[in-house]
């Protein structure tokens, strides 16, 4: 990189790891030196030397006011000290968000993942990683199956025994638990046990928990990342679609990573959580009216590991007015509401997609009306159970559900 141009990048942002300066590259190094403001935590800044008399900010709280104000000294040498790999769900993310690239050199030490890696032997393109810093550990749930090796960054010393009590609760007991504290640093430990039987509290708050689930697993049966779960994975009132139409609506639907769906009328909200689950970076905002199903809701996206899933209260179409764009949109309810489909075409951008389920003769003559006015297809889905009929098997017709699926061009 010429001088010219890294004269032009006033914002640098550099990744420490517990062995502090010594462990930091030479041009890590310098951005350090030539910087006339240095931005970090208290303990990155505690690595300088203590006759280090340049300008030096702590983070504050909220950290957007350290932001604007490291924005307000565009034109200054200012250098950000991070943990690990800025990159990595570090600071570097969020100041990317807001500060363009060309303005700034990002220098990464290795991250915590990385290093646990390392000391356990294990493949980083071959582990399920999470962060719990900020976040409810209930996003666990989502990367549990038979085999699982999963790497979280804790949010404190409290982290690894919550966790420890969510497996246990869940039926993941018998999952082994490692904590690796200090990674790289003379103070560096590691506590083992099984997550049935962990009771380890004395720990650093800089902590990564390892988690290997066993192979095999009685009960309760690990749930698959594709959409379809059972109907049982489900509290309800009733207004759920169905594990079958499920399944057809999600293929329909055809979501793709950091696409955002709403789900509208959303029932106890199973459509919005599979669309999640398919992607931790999918997201979906479900609409529903009613108080009860909203907590369905609410529980179901928690014991599904996207307690993430935002919840509107309010009926469609007026509360839809001031959400953010989706990519796609579901109608499982309210067909028959003047305005919402509409109000949902217009809020699709083109490509979107959308589609739309119905059971009534009402709700099929809506879905008629607009595909002769909108395009795209019709589909009947007529599913048929195997039940007890005295003491032998018969076959038992389930309502049938038409489907219009559309895509905006």
């Amino acid at each position: 990189m010429d001088k010219e141009t890294l004269g032009q990048k006033w914002l640098s942002i550099v990744g420490l790891g517990e062995d502090g300066l010594d462990g930091i590259s030479a041009v890590g190094r310098s951005l350090i030196q030539e910087a006339d403001l240095i931005v970090g935590g208290e303990r990155h800044l505690a690595m300088l030397s203590s006759t280090d008399s340049r300008e030096k900010w702590v983070w504050s709280s909220p950290i957007q006011r350290s932001i604007d104000h490291i924005i307000s000294q565009r034109g200054r040498s200012v250098c950000v000290l991070g943990s690990g790999d800025p990159m990595c769900y570090g600071i570097g993310t969020t100041l990317i968000r807001q500060i363009p690239l060309a303005e700034m050199l990002i220098v990464p030490a290795p991250s915590a993942f990385s290093l646990a890696c390392a000391r356990l032997g294990w493949s980083i393109t071959q582990v399920e990683t999470i962060s719990l810093c900020g976040r409810d550990p209930a996003f666990l749930r989502a990367v549990l199956y038979p085999g699982a090796q999963i790497l979280a960054l804790s949010a404190d010393r409290h982290t690894p025994i919550r966790l420890a009590h969510l497996l246990t609760e869940t039926g993941w007991g018998e999952s082994s638990i490692t904590v690796l504290e200090r990674m790289g640093g003379t103070q560096e430990r590691w506590v083992s046990n099984f997550a049935r039987d962990w009771q380890a509290t004395d720990l650093a708050d800089l902590n990564l928990v390892a988690i290997t689930c066993p192979s095999a697993l009685a009960a309760p049966a690990p749930l698959s990342r594709l959409a379809g779960l059972p109907d049982s994975a489900y509290c309800h009132d009733g207004q759920l679609t169905k594990q079958e139409v499920r399944a057809v609506t999600l293929a329909a639907l055809a979501p793709l990573p950091k696409q955002l769906l709403w789900d509208v009328g959303a029932g106890c909200g199973s459509i919005g959580i599979e669309w999640m689950r398919s992607d931790c970076r999918c997201q979906a905002i479900a609409i529903e009216s009613h108080p009860t199903r909203i907590q369905y809701i609410a529980d179901n996206a928690q014991a599904l590991g996207v307690p993430n899933l935002q919840v509107i209260a309010g009926e469609a179409p007026a509360v839809l007015l001031n959400l953010p764009q989706p990519d796609a949109i579901f109608v499982g309810g309210g067909l028959t509401a003047i305005g919402l489909i509409e109000t949902c075409w217009q809020a699709l951008p083109v490509g979107g997609r959308l589609v739309a389920n119905a059971v009534t003769v009402a709700g099929e003559q809506q879905l008629f009306q607009w595909q002769q006015q909108l395009g795209g297809n019709l589909s009947r889905i007529a599913i048929q159970r195997a039940e007890p009929v005295g003491q032998y098997l018969g076959w038992k017709a389930m309502a049938p559900v038409t489907q219009w699926t559309v895509v905006r061009s």
